[in-house]
This record gives C-alpha cells, structure tokens and sequence, in this order.
C-alpha cells in the first residue's frame, strides 16, 4: 500500500480515538445537567436552559462517538451469514457495504451543511423559552458526519490492503 494511504488511515484513526475519547467524557457533562436540574427543581426555581442543553449534549456524544465506534467496529450487525465468510471474505463484503455507508454519509453530511449555514445566516433559535441558537450543535453533527466519511474512507482503504494481504 501507498505510505500515503497508509499516513490517511493511521492519521484518521488517531483523530476520530482522540474525539471517541473526548465524547466518552460528555457524559459527565450531561449527569451534571441533570443533577442541576434536579436541584433547581427540588429548590422550586427550576432552570429553562437544563433540559435543551442535556438534549444538546446528548446529540454531540451521541455523533462525535459515531466515528469512533464506526473505527471499532462495535456497531450492530446481523452476523447470521457474514460471520461464516472468512477474513478475506468479510473484507470484500466490507468493501461493497462501505460504498453504500460513503453515500448515504455524503448526502446526511451536504444536508447538515446545508442546514448549518442557513441555522448560521439566519440565527435559527430553537423556539422554546430558553431560545438556544441551534448553530452550534449543527456544526457538532456536520462535523461528526465529516468524520464519519472520513473514517469511512480509511476502513475502505484499510479492506482492499486486507485483500491485496496487507495488515494496516
């Protein structure tokens, strides 16, 4: 394989580990919103802005961990029959699966940046009582479906040099 190939994969990898890893942590960051939120309700000033931002948060981890599962492998899959191919078997079926994942991911990702710069132009707020600009957490899923394609890519790369025998 291309040491350039190679430079991708590795690099990517590195980049979506480094992001999984930070999600993993904005967990803690939604159990502190609810506990916020738990107080203030307990205290009977209950706060407009915990619910949306536990909402919002909730949304960044779910997307920004999407890469990293999607570089481990540990999403869900029916292996009734793919579990029976062998390594070689599996990686040519990856191949074929990854093209329909790198399209569905282009399209998903030119609408989120399509909704990202109209949320941006035209100030989108969210239309509850906190009233929240939407901006920022349109930018968290473009950038968590740019990651995925990304990451996409490199799984592509990484199943032909299993293919062609190489190990990545």
């Amino acid at each position: 394989m291309p040491r350039v190939l190679v430079a991708y994969v590795h690099f990517i990898d590195g980049l979506n580990r480094r992001v999984g890893r930070f999600a993993m942590y904005l967990l803690y960051v939604i159990m502190a919103i609810m506990i916020v939120s738990m107080i203030t309700k307990a205290a009977h000033v209950p706060a407009l802005w915990t619910l949306e931002m536990a909402q919002f948060t909730l949304v960044a981890y779910y997307m920004l961990g999407a890469p990293f599962a999607l570089q481990t492998d540990v999403n869900v899959r029916m292996d009734l029959i793919y579990g029976r191919f062998s390594h070689k078997g599996r990686a040519l079926t990856d191949v074929f699966t990854v093209f329909c994942l790198m399209f569905y991911l282009g399209v998903m990702l030119y609408g989120a940046f399509d909704s990202t710069v109209y949320s941006f132009e035209m100030s989108e707020r969210n239309p509850t009582a906190w009233r929240p600009v939407l901006w920022p957490i349109k930018s968290i899923i473009t950038l968590a479906f740019g990651l995925m394609l990304l990451q996409a890519v490199a799984l592509l790369i990484r199943d032909v040099a299993t293919l062609r025998g190489v190990k990545l």
